[in-house]
């Protein structure tokens, strides 16, 4: 069943409890039980006769509240606030303990007497406390088997709450879990754009930064036999338009492909002439989501059309970066020519014309 961190209104309709919850946990995208049946709570809340023996020494607020925290981590695997406890378990566990509800608030969420309980409940489902070393585990299985293939935080969140159960380690506190999030996010980014580069040829890495180098000045002194020399405004004026060139490529590297046209299909082979230019090797990104291929062209889509945005980056982000733009743009052309050659050949079944059709139909 699904279930949520935070704050509880209950709401009965018949026999069911809807939950509505606002907690911490919801806004970084937990799950959320929004409806509890009266089955669900005989099923999740009931205290069997070993957990009854628990409470056998215990009274009042602090009787009600371990009961409610004993069956809690049982359910999530973790110790709750007072807000994340749902009302209707505590109504449910007051009817079991013998106890008025309304104590549930009198009880002491800090101090002494909430860690011995806590120590408790963890020796009962035989879990521990989670250290430095559990942490840094956590970040390397995260980086290695994880966000390979997932970006979200809240699922790699999700993921690492599943690990501590199985693993029976009580998850860190929030401000930690954030901790080995970043870790794991800043392995993996280290790990996987030095596996690109790596992949990738001399001449490919060079031709991926030619897309964000400004030429240097053409020299006055240029060797006659190899080209003529020129003035220098006709070498700045040259530069100018080269960059330009440069420039106006990255846009459209980064721009929505749109939809395909007739009018537009030599410029669209022309492009992708020049990214196979490049030579991306075909398994570039083996090993690795094409949900996170796609996360890091969003990336750098998302920066300035300036080739300098690029530049700031480190030697293996910026190439991973422009080979991922590269990589599924190129997938995006392909996909958009053959749609249209799909849709050519529906047209004109055996129509031999040259033009735009005929290039398509080479293609």
């Amino acid at each position: 069943m699904t279930r949520e961190y935070g704050s509880v209104a209950v709401l009965l309709r018949t026999r069911t409890i809807v939950l509505l919850t606002f907690g911490a946990y919801r806004k970084k995208g937990a799950e959320m039980r929004r409806e509890w049946e009266l089955e669900d709570l005989l099923d999740c809340w009931t205290l069997d006769e070993q957990e009854l023996a628990l409470l056998a020494n215990k009274s009042g607020a602090t009787r009600l509240s371990f009961g409610l925290m004993l069956k809690y981590f049982e359910l999530e695997a973790r110790f709750p606030r007072r807000e994340d406890v749902p009302r209707a378990a505590v109504d449910f566990m007051a009817g079991q303990v013998k106890v008025e509800a309304a104590l549930f608030a009198f009880y002491d969420w800090s101090g002494r007497s909430i860690k011995n309980h806590r120590a408790q409940i963890r020796d009962f489902h035989d879990f521990r406390k989670p250290t430095v070393g559990d942490e840094d585990k956590l970040a390397d299985w995260l980086a290695t088997k994880i966000c390979p293939v997932e970006m979200s935080r809240d699922r790699l969140r999700g993921a690492l709450l599943t690990r501590c159960r199985e693993d029976r380690i009580e998850p860190p506190k929030m401000t930690r879990i954030e901790r080995v999030l970043g870790a794991a996010e800043a392995l993996f980014e280290r790990t996987f754009t030095h596996t690109i580069l790596n992949r990738l040829s001399f001449d490919a890495v060079d031709k991926l930064e030619e897309l964000i180098t400004t030429p240097p000045p053409l020299s006055s002194s240029a060797d006659p036999a190899s080209a003529p020399a020129l003035e220098p405004r006709e070498q700045e004026q040259a530069a100018a338009a080269q960059e330009e060139r440069r420039r106006a490529f990255l846009q459209e590297l980064k721009e929505d492909p749109g939809s395909f046209q007739l009018d537009t299909l030599l410029g669209e082979i022309v492009k992708l002439g020049r990214v196979e230019e490049i030579g991306l090797p075909a398994a570039l990104f083996e090993g690795v989501s094409e949900k996170v291929v796609a996360g890091w062209r969003a990336r750098a889509r998302a920066m300035k059309m300036y080739p300098s945005d690029f530049k700031a980056a480190e030697v293996p982000v910026r190439v991973t970066l422009l080979a991922a733009l590269c990589h599924v743009r190129r997938a995006e052309i392909i996909d958009g020519l053959v749609e249209l050659l799909i849709h050519q050949r529906g047209l004109h079944a055996g129509d031999g014309r040259a033009g735009p059709a005929g290039a398509l139909r080479r293609l």
